[in-house]
């Protein structure tokens, strides 16, 4: 057995293996900074079950799929830890995983898509506009339809503001180019000249309130702020950041060709792209319902 040694030494470790890709690093470090602000000087051979269950449920506002992948994560860092003699088994072996909500709008099928009305939109870009960095966020996440993991993993130097385009790594290590509109190029603006930290190579940065150390900033303070934001606003509420890019998706169906959608879109395969065909069509009858039932409703030969 080695000696004891903390989790932010094991995670370190586990951060620098060889192989890892620039992606997947980020991500890893994205998920695992929450954790290692609260448990990081801990002894990693005295971090129990019940510790990392209740710091899983701690992360409720996550979405049941993202939490998933957060578990995942912490299996395979404590497997590590296995690995290399810093503890003897793996805490949260076997720990079943969360279940999807209904409540919260969350279903396995994934025929079921959520996007933001167009009322929707105008109440969120309303609720962010005085947050330049928030604004920026929601507008490029919005016309771009990237990832929030892959927006924030972007430093400024892969950002081409010239041209409106940045390249992401997505799933499966896939580069593509995502690319962006003026307003989203106008928001963005204000934010790098006004409220952007500028000692750090990330593009979207944030500061310690305590220590006034810059960093990239992490999906947990987006949602943070995201869900201050949108709070006083009763049509936002159960709406998640993950809606905008369904949004993107459900805005280009049938402007764009399904196979160009799904290069945007980062998918591997169709089937996932064809989700948002399924929600244009059935956007398509709710709207031709609605009109029918107008049109009965203002017949001259309906009753009184």
């Amino acid at each position: 057995m080695k000696s004891t040694v903390t989790l932010a030494t094991v995670s370190t470790e586990f951060l620098s293996r060889p192989g890892l890709a620039k992606i997947t690093r980020y991500t890893y470090e994205l998920v695992l900074l929450p954790l290692l602000q609260e448990y990081g000087s801990w002894a990693i051979d005295i971090i129990s079950r019940q510790t990392l269950i209740e710091y899983l449920n701690s992360l409720d506002y996550l979405s049941w799929t993202t939490h998933h992948k957060h578990q995942a994560i912490l299996q395979s860092l404590f497997n590590f830890a296995v690995e290399q003699g810093y503890i003897k088994f793996n805490p949260i072996h076997g720990l079943k995983q969360r279940k999807p909500s209904p409540e919260l709008g969350e279903h396995r099928t994934d025929a079921i898509v959520k996007y933001l009305t167009q009322s929707q939109l105008k109440k969120l870009y309303y609720a962010v506009a005085d947050d330049l960095r928030m604004n920026a966020i929601v507008h490029l996440l919005h016309r771009t339809g990237c990832r929030i993991a892959e927006l924030l993993a972007l430093n400024l130097s892969d950002v081409d503001t010239v041209n409106c385009k940045f390249q992401v790594i997505g799933k499966g290590n896939k580069i593509r180019w995502c690319f962006y509109s003026q307003d989203a190029a106008d928001s963005l603006e204000k934010y790098l000249n006004y409220s952007r930290y500028k000692n750090h190579i990330a593009l979207f940065t944030a500061q310690h309130p305590a220590t006034l150390k810059v960093s990239r900033i992490s999906y947990r303070t987006v949602h943070e702020y995201w869900r201050q934001l949108i709070e006083p606003y009763p049509e936002l509420h159960g709406v998640t950041i993950h809606y905008l890019r369904h949004t993107f998706a459900c805005e280009r169906v049938g402007l764009v060709g399904l196979e160009e959608l799904r290069a945007l879109m980062g998918h591997e395969n169709i089937q996932t792209t064809l989700r948002y065909q399924k929600v244009t069509s059935q956007k398509a009858e709710e709207s031709a319902r609605k009109a029918f039932n107008s049109l009965l409703n203002t017949s001259p030969y309906c009753n009184d």
